[in-house]
């Protein structure tokens, strides 16, 4: 049995064959269901120069869903702050609560590439890794390496479109400090001067730093007392240092007595393993299409992905994430959520779930809550 909560982590996708507004009807009318089936929170992600995903103001989408439910926790997975203020983050977030007081999660990322002086590759973790397993069987794969991702001339591109020109992005702790201050209404200038946000100073929001490694967003999370979201769907090979680094320097806070933590996990679920390795034949080349930096194509159907022509070099850019994506009957994936919540200590598992049909990827979180409600006995 299974006391974990689950929440949902939507990219608002668009299919094969489809437009922006059918993906966005279809995650107003998917975080419905998931507030019908008992979740505990649906968060947006924000990505940008993508053609197949329609998520690129978390923000925006939020405001749509807020007002076509009335009880789930909403949120961001995550504001990117590489190409923000601090203000106009407390600012967006501030009108949401005003109408919809108590149910915003406020999820920060940091974007724009490594900051100065973080090492290229975290430290290792504690917990010990053998033949690419955790002790209890977890697939932890190879790291995979993002330079070329950073040195694209496409994200360089979309960086310039983001930024104002010849703006700097703030140091990261620093802006989490501006952040929570302006929350608090607490914020003063070097001079001296207060800012006061309305609406948005004394918004009832949780903030949650998200990460995919133990570097610095572990670091802010932890010695800030926030809540920590770590990415085994992003980057499973360095989910433990994650987990593991935020621990550490988890420091006692007014938001938290002690550390709270999120997993994400890619996950396709059927009424049997073939259905849902079929429902998740798309996943290899839009994996793809993200870690070449073309921008993630439209999801494609079963058909389509059958005749990608995959070469070595293709395998090797997605073998981690096909390794990690949990697919199968419910029992099945239950069972390796369960593995993955044992390995990192979570207290919530998100879960984000991509099929080209609509109606199946409804059918999946359907199965995933009936499952995880049979053997925790309570909502999932």
């Amino acid at each position: 049995m299974s006391d974990t909560r689950l929440g949902v982590l939507d990219l608002v996708p668009i299919p094969s064959g489809s437009t922006a507004a059918d993906a966005l009807r279809n995650s107003i009318d998917l975080a419905q269901q998931a507030e019908r089936l008992g979740y505990a929170r649906y968060w947006f992600a924000e990505h940008h120069l993508n053609p197949g995903v329609a998520g690129t103001s978390p923000a925006v989408v939020l405001a749509l869903t807020a007002s076509a439910t009335s009880t789930i926790r909403l949120g961001s997975g995550a504001v990117q702050l590489g190409h923000r203020t601090a203000l106009s983050t407390v600012e967006e977030f501030g009108l949401l609560d005003a109408l919809h007081p108590g149910r915003l999660d406020l999820g920060l990322g940091r974007s724009g590439g490594r900051p100065p002086g973080q090492p290229a590759t975290p430290l290792p973790t504690a917990t010990p890794v053998v033949d690419g397993r955790a002790p209890n069987g977890l697939v932890i794969p190879p790291r995979f390496s993002f330079e070329h991702l950073l040195g694209s001339p496409r994200i360089a591109l979309q960086r310039k479109l983001l930024l104002l020109p010849g703006a700097e992005s703030q140091d990261y702790a620093e802006q989490i400090d501006d952040i929570l201050a302006l929350l608090a209404g607490t914020y003063r200038s070097p001079e001296g001067i207060e800012a006061h946000i309305v609406p948005g100073e004394g918004a009832d929001v949780e903030v949650w730093i998200l990460g995919s490694s133990g570097g610095q967003s572990a670091e802010v999370a932890g010695a800030r007392g926030l809540r920590f979201a770590a990415n085994y769907h992003v980057s499973p090979a360095t989910v433990l240092d994650a987990v593991e680094g935020y621990r550490a320097f988890f420091e006692p806070s007014e938001f938290l007595d002690k550390p709270y933590v999120s997993v994400s996990a890619d996950v396709v679920v059927a009424e049997d393993d073939a259905t849902a390795r079929e429902l998740a034949t798309g996943y290899g080349p839009w994996v793809r299409s993200i870690r070449t930096a073309e921008g993630a194509i439209e999801f494609p159907t079963p058909e389509e992905a059958c005749a990608h022509a995959w070469t070595d070099e293709d395998r090797a850019l997605v073998q981690d994430r096909l390794d990690t994506q949990f697919v199968g009957s419910p029992g099945r994936v239950a069972d390796q959520l369960e593995q993955l919540q044992e390995a990192t200590g979570a207290d919530e598992l998100l879960i984000t779930t991509i099929t080209h049909d609509h109606a199946d990827r409804v059918r999946s979180y359907e199965l995933l809550a009936e499952e995880w409600r049979r053997r925790g006995g309570d909502s999932p």
